[in-house]
């Protein structure tokens, strides 16, 4: 266990604290399932422990053993999974921070994990994939096949329901996906390590995939340009989604249909079933880098440092929030429940390389607050209980006060139905012993 320096407190832009938390820049951060712990991986090689439920931000453990830096970090359960430039993932207690496992195999940087509670899936630009036991740390698979490093990984369960109408014996299977940088997408049975299909027909690495709400199809997009979407069973390629001009980096599937961004400065919405470009999201001055689709609004980040907010069925742009001085590197919405119950439109939080991290109002436009100090490129921030905590290239932690953001209107409310809901909180409260305090709950 150890402690960490401060800087003190101070009142300026709401800061509540800033932290001297590393020694190098911090490259990624993980929340834990009930918010009550952050772990902050860094280019110093270690992980870093914080309560959030304190009045000032207490480190409560350093996690040292990593021979390189952090790449990516993972809370589960009572355990951190790190994985690193050294090749290995470890797993350590919550409690003790003592590294109980360490997954050794890989022979290049760990590039991306996922935890299904069960298992530890991992890519690595050594050309595979591999599956850990997670409570042992054994290399259960090794999924060998790509040519090249292998970036973003989907696992989807077999569905609880054995019966299936496809006579294939992979077609209720939990799969692992993985793209490449080699042009392909490969699915792999998690029984057994076999490759069942190849989706071979891009000519350019593959950045970014994702499937449909059932996991019957996936959705790849590529620097050649396209996306296409594949029979995931049969290993089919079904439609080519082209129309970019340059470098698809970012896609969400949200129902039907299917949002992109591009290195061409748009970002684009397809309908999944026949591909068709439906709509063109267009002003943008640089790469779309991030893309967020909430409540019927289209949020894109983009290099040009200007967060900007369309009409998913229009295509209209609705707002330009002005005011980064460097590009945006993350977008994501946060819901306010208010202390009156009502709830408000949620508020966009946008970090970038600037430095800085801002609130913006989708619907009426206003900054509702700017969280701005970090003396290089925010990489990762999380909000938990009106506290918003940032970290940056500059190693620092800093903590910010995000609470007092009001509605410029409550949508859909009158005032006469907001006074009587307000008289419902006052006797719930009275009777029921309901804390009206407001709350922040994070949607995923």
């Amino acid at each position: 266990m150890g402690g960490c320096g401060s800087k003190g407190k101070s009142g300026k832009n709401c800061l509540m604290e800033s932290v001297e938390a590393h020694e190098k820049g911090i490259n990624c951060m993980a929340l834990s399932e009930d918010g009550s712990v952050l772990a902050t991986g860094s280019e110093d090689r270690t992980i870093k422990l914080w309560c959030t439920k304190t009045s000032e931000c207490e480190c409560i453990g350093i996690l040292r053993g990593h021979d390189d830096y952090i790449t990516c970090i993972l809370i589960e359960d009572c355990y951190v999974i790190s994985g690193s430039a050294d090749k290995s993932i470890r797993k350590w207690d919550v409690s003790t921070c003592e590294c109980v496992l360490v997954c050794r195999g890989h022979t290049s940087v760990i590039y991306r994990m996922i935890c299904t509670g069960d298992f530890i899936f991992s890519s690595s630009y050594d050309r595979t994939a591999r599956c850990w036991d997670f409570d042992n740390g054994e290399c259960l698979r090794v999924f060998r096949g790509h040519k090249r490093g292998v970036y973003p990984l989907i696992f989807i369960p077999a569905d609880d329901d054995d019966n299936t109408d496809d006579l294939d014996p992979d077609a209720n299977k939990d799969l692992l996906i993985t793209g490449s940088a080699d042009s392909t997408a490969r699915s792999w049975n998690f029984e057994t390590g076999q490759c069942l299909q190849v989706f071979k027909g891009h000519t350019g690495a593959v950045t970014c995939m994702a499937t449909d709400n059932l996991g019957r199809i996936l959705f790849t997009g590529s620097v050649d340009f396209t996306i296409r979407s594949w029979d995931l069973l049969k290993g089919v390629q079904m439609k080519v989604f082209e129309g970019h001009t340059g470098s698809v980096i970012c896609m969400q599937v949200v129902n039907k249909i299917m949002y992109t961004g591009s290195s061409d400065h748009t970002a684009r919405a397809w309908v999944t079933e026949f591909g068709d470009c439906t709509r063109i999201f267009k002003g943008h001055k640089h790469t779309v880098s991030v893309i967020k689709v909430k409540e019927g609004l289209v949020h894109t980040g983009c290099g040009d440092a200007i967060g900007r907010v369309f009409d998913a069925k229009s295509g209209a742009l609705k707002r330009e929030f002005k005011g980064h001085m460097n590009l945006i590197t993350s977008i994501q919405p946060f819901s306010y429940l208010l202390h009156n119950f009502v709830f408000s439109t949620p508020l966009v939080y946008s970090g970038s390389g600037d430095g800085s991290v801002r609130s913006y109002d989708p619907k009426s436009g206003g900054i509702r607050k700017v969280f701005n100090g970090h003396d290089f490129a925010v990489t990762a921030f999380e909000l938990v209980d009106g506290k918003l905590f940032t970290g940056s290239y500059d190693g620092n932690l800093k903590i910010w006060d995000s609470t007092g953001i009001k509605d410029d209107t409550t949508f859909g409310k009158d005032e006469k139905d907001v006074k009587e809901k307000e008289k419902e909180q006052k006797l719930d409260k009275n009777q029921n012993g309901i804390d009206n305090e407001a709350r922040i709950t994070l949607d995923d």
